[in-house]
């Protein structure tokens, strides 16, 4: 009963605050980008929010717990860096195209092909499915344990409360409710990592540092190092390329008034990263308290089920869900702006319906027997590296080929994917780093390769020339 008076009041809260602060959307651009003006403070707060995914919550307590500081280190840091990496890039895109919603139609644009246009798309919507669909695994898993629903019965629940405000108005629906859960999440971070210490004593957080048996305490060290190349240096890989390969942080990006974009994505990174930070002080205190724990999954909901009374699951839980959602609305706008490059004269029907569809492709994914958060989160990381390359090149004035862009990302996924999945199916870090890296550069060299020898200079495309010698 508790966990289900807890859906109710989220989507209570969600449904008041969308519709007392935003108006109803009757267009297409409008409910994608609104008027293109979002200010700074709440597109900040909506950019940590949407951040703040399952890996965010779950997989950050666990490396925590597990592998200590340096577990969370390779976590967290690439978390924060690649906000404010993308900053110049984001801003590039916004001058050369102001008007723009989606980065696929910027690609299209840019080399006018659509060939190049449906490889970001199959990418970008790759994401957003198997982002939605790890945010209802996670969500469920806890939700369905509490309430005693039959986990398919939440995943749904979970999507329905989703849907259920960000069609109202799409984009402004988005940002506004993040901004309200991540305010309340901060506020319970703080409060259980300050109780928390006070709980178990500061001894027990700096004995946590070196994880649960007490080897990881050093990035540097052999024990770190093994950390580094089996999750670390794949993490980074995937995280660095996480806003570049997201149709959300695009969306975001030509929502903001254009003078702001710098400062939101700044702030936004460093709000975010209190809430990794923080899942990740439980891990420690859990590990250096020596509880045993039962499933690393939901490491985070266990601890604090240990430490505190009973009543500390109901602000925890409302965290996840309000963590969770946060992420799939972002993706629910992120796939009705792709609508605007698949369909001609697209309309409002045709983009709820895209929301619909991918809704239930991620309850399909979620309901996948087997599956974990953090094997998904490697998962898409790397799919999303596929186009990173390509991305950054054009975006500093390298003058690709269309065909060697499609080439490019075609090969970094079918070289690249099926490497890191043998890595996590078995395991095996050399294989999930080989994979890793194979996505990431593979694109970029191969487009590089095939496009003609061209540069941009002073607003005028020209052809090295080659010298022969006599």
């Amino acid at each position: 009963m508790k966990g289900i008076c807890i859906l109710l009041a989220y989507a209570a809260v969600m449904l008041l605050a969308t519709v007392t602060l935003t108006r109803k959307e009757k267009g297409v651009e409008g409910f994608c980008v609104g008027d293109r003006n979002a200010g700074w403070l709440l597109s900040s707060l909506s950019i940590a929010a949407t951040w703040v995914w399952a890996p965010a919550l779950f997989t950050s307590t666990e490396n925590a717990y597990m592998k200590g500081f340096a577990g969370l280190f390779w976590f967290l840091v690439p978390n924060v860096l690649c906000l404010v990496i993308f900053i110049p890039f984001a801003k590039q895109i916004r001058r050369e195209m102001p008007f723009g919603i989606t980065l696929s139609g910027y690609m299209a644009e840019k080399y006018q092909s659509v060939g190049v246009k449906r490889v970001y798309l199959f990418q970008l919507i790759g994401l957003s499915v198997l982002s939605t669909g790890v945010q209802l695994l996670a969500g469920s898993k806890i939700l369905s344990s509490v309430t005693g629903l039959p986990f398919w019965a939440v995943t749904v629940i979970l999507a329905v409360i989703g849907y259920s405000y960000s069609q109202f108005s799409g984009i402004r629906a988005s940002i506004m409710t993040d901004a309200i859960q991540i305010i309340f999440m901060l506020a319970v971070c703080a409060a259980f990592v300050f109780s928390g210490i006070r709980q178990t004593g500061g001894d027990s957080l700096l004995r946590g540092l070196a994880g649960y048996d007490g080897t990881y305490g050093s990035i540097i060290s052999p024990a770190g190092l093994d950390v580094f190349l089996g999750f670390g240096l794949p993490t980074a890989i995937g995280l660095i390329s996480g806003p570049f390969g997201d149709q959300s942080f695009w969306q975001r990006v030509f929502s903001i008034k254009e003078r702001y974009i710098g400062r939101a994505f700044l702030i936004g990174a460093l709000v975010f990263g209190v809430v990794p930070l923080s899942m990740g002080i439980l891990g420690f205190l859990g590990a250096g308290a020596g509880y045993q724990v039962q499933d690393a999954a939901v490491i985070n909901f266990e601890i604090i089920s240990w430490l505190f009374p009973a009543w500390a699951a109901v602000p925890f839980l409302f965290m996840i869900v309000s963590g969770l959602l946060s992420t799939v609305d972002s993706n629910l706008c992120a796939v009705s702006s792709l609508t605007t490059d698949i369909v001609k004269g697209n309309n409002l029907k045709i983009t709820k319906a895209a929301m619909l569809m991918l809704l239930a492709a991620g309850i399909g994914i979620a309901n996948i027997p087997g599956l974990t958060v953090t094997h998904l989160f490697l998962f898409y990381g790397t799919l999303r590296a596929s186009t990173l390359l390509p991305t950054v090149m054009t975006l500093k004035g390298v003058k690709l080929k269309a065909d060697g862009i499609i080439a490019g990302v075609i090969i970094a996924l079918c070289l690249g994917l099926p490497v890191f999945a043998c890595g996590a199916l078995f395991n095996r870090a050399v294989y999930k780093t080989i994979g890793s890296l194979l996505t990431v550069l593979s694109s970029g060299i191969v487009a590089a390769l095939i496009s003609r020898r061209e540069v941009w200079h002073c607003g005028k495309y020209t052809r090295k020339k080659t010298i022969h010698k006599k």
